[in-house]
């Protein structure tokens, strides 16, 4: 595991694209252009947020996960949103856990106080136990706000703590 750099976001895509066309993880309906998830990734590096890549044998990538903001707002600075995906190949070997894990130390170290997932599709019961099994709770469950491949698509919210949580005032004090 590394973090990605501009030579990985074509196989970012790749992996993204799988998941955007058979899944429900993503809501986007087509794939994104290469020049557009490169965008994304240097927006997320650019503010200091960790954007990292789970890497082959071969170089190939495996999966990747970032932490972006959780909304523009400045009251939400302190909160990031989680994005972890797996290739098909790759899934249920430990990939997207030790992404999450690389996520949640990252963001903690950087003093953010909560990490939220917005988990498409509530019948995602691989990402809904990876996210409890790193220290997540459900908070809700948003009912048929998405819809893909011909049906209605739930939105399942976890979140999680990072350092001391909502136990000390903001490090800004504002």
């Amino acid at each position: 595991m590394r973090d990605a750099g501009a030579g990985d976001v074509a196989g970012v895509l790749a992996v993204y694209a799988h998941h955007v066309l058979n899944g429900l993880g993503s809501f986007e309906l087509e794939p994104p252009a290469v020049e557009e998830m490169a965008r994304r990734w240097r927006e997320i590096v650019a503010r200091s947020l960790p954007f990292l890549v789970a890497e082959g044998p071969d170089g190939e990538v495996l999966g990747f996960g970032y932490a972006a903001p959780y909304r523009a707002r400045p009251a939400y600075r302190s909160t990031v949103e989680d994005s972890v995906y797996v290739a098909p190949g790759a899934l249920r070997r430990g990939v997207g856990r030790a992404l999450l894990s690389e996520l949640v130390q990252r963001c903690t170290v950087l003093g953010m106080r909560q990490m939220v997932a917005v988990i498409g599709d509530s019948g995602n019961v691989g990402s809904v136990a990876l996210h409890a099994a790193a220290g997540f709770r459900e908070v809700g469950v948003l009912r048929g706000v998405g819809w893909k491949h011909g049906r209605w698509v739930d939105t399942v919210i976890m979140q999680r703590e990072l350092g001391v949580g909502e136990g000390a005032p903001a490090a800004d004090g504002v």
